[in-house]
């Protein structure tokens, strides 16, 4: 689609669904679709894009002219919110994690791709400790922010709070009541919540953490206005978040040679590996109908790539 400044965020965005075909769903009697979020936009894309859409109308609403936000230096939600702000007409400031990535800040801008995408779209950086970056959420921390860079908007680490959910509550429309499963990665929460607070009464919602720990169950049913249409599947976590080794990438290398379909090695492939290798083990009845949705974090992947060249193994291709 195209984005423009008076529109990309006041718009009702419905993506397409793509079959997959595989052997394996046609033995197993299982159809497979793919909710194409990442197409909305090559750097705000999928959930980013819905948890950005109604925080972008209130910081304007707020007649606030400067977004903040935090990550980490390979942070999707880093680079989509510095384009979104841009998209929007804001200035955007991005607390990142890691203090001695200020040192040489060139070589940073250097070596990694996200960062360097963030400030060519005018993201101000503000580096700081991991002892400190802990802090992100104390008034003292962000009246201290407040102090150096004046009045702002804040978005928090990875882009959940409750406008962030209301965005993700439109990625299903009328034309997904037919699927009886609904699968997504999960990583703060934020986008499997609005699915399960949008999904018709015969749907089930299943989430395929990204991260390890048990706080994520917790977590969505603070977020959450439903209780018994969803769970988690974990164990498709590969180590960890942002952790991956040869098995993961080569399967979404021979994913994307089947399909054609894209995958980013930190949620949507390894949520795919974990599809897949639940339907080798009948875990979905027959005839079941099943929407994968596809959370975007493609931009990711240049710099999985420059790490696995590094380590001479098989790269993502797209």
């Amino acid at each position: 689609m195209i984005a423009t400044r008076n529109s990309f965020f006041n718009t009702i965005v419905e993506t397409q669904n793509q079959q997959v075909f595989l052997p394996l769903l046609e033995e197993k009697k299982v159809e497979l679709f793919i909710k194409r979020e990442d197409k909305i936009h090559p750097f705000v894309s999928g959930n980013k894009f819905r948890k950005l859409k109604y925080n972008i109308q209130e910081a304007k609403k707020e007649k606030q002219k400067t977004i903040l936000t935090f990550g980490g230096a390979f942070s999707n939600h880093i680079l989509a919110t510095a384009v979104a702000g841009k998209l929007a007409g804001l200035k955007t400031i991005g607390v990142i994690r890691g203090d001695e990535l200020a040192n040489d800040f060139q070589k940073t801008l250097a070596h990694n791709s996200t960062l360097r995408q963030a400030y060519e779209n005018g993201m101000q950086f503000h580096f700081v400790s991991r002892e400190i970056y802990r802090e992100k959420k104390s008034e003292l921390f962000l009246n201290s922010l407040k102090q150096k860079f004046g009045n702002f908007y804040v978005i928090p680490e990875g882009g959940t709070n409750d406008l962030a959910i209301k965005g993700c509550e439109e990625i299903l429309s009328e034309k997904d009541s037919k699927f009886d499963v609904i699968c997504v990665a999960v990583g703060t929460g934020g986008t499997i919540s609005g699915l399960i607070n949008s999904a018709k009464n015969h749907q089930r919602v299943i989430g395929f953490p990204a991260l390890k720990g048990d706080f994520l169950q917790q977590e969505i049913e603070r977020l959450t206005t439903k209780r018994e249409n969803w769970s988690l599947l974990n164990g498709y976590q590969f180590g960890g978040y942002a952790k991956y080794n040869e098995t993961l990438i080569s399967f979404i290398n021979q994913f994307y040679e089947a399909t054609n379909i894209p995958l980013d090695p930190i949620y949507t492939g390894k949520m795919l590996f974990g599809i897949v290798d639940v339907i080798k083990k009948d875990y979905f009845s027959e005839n079941s109908k099943i929407l994968i949705i596809h959370t975007g974090g493609l931009q990711g992947i240049e710099g999985v790539n420059q790490k696995l060249s590094k380590k001479n193994l098989e790269l993502i291709t797209l």
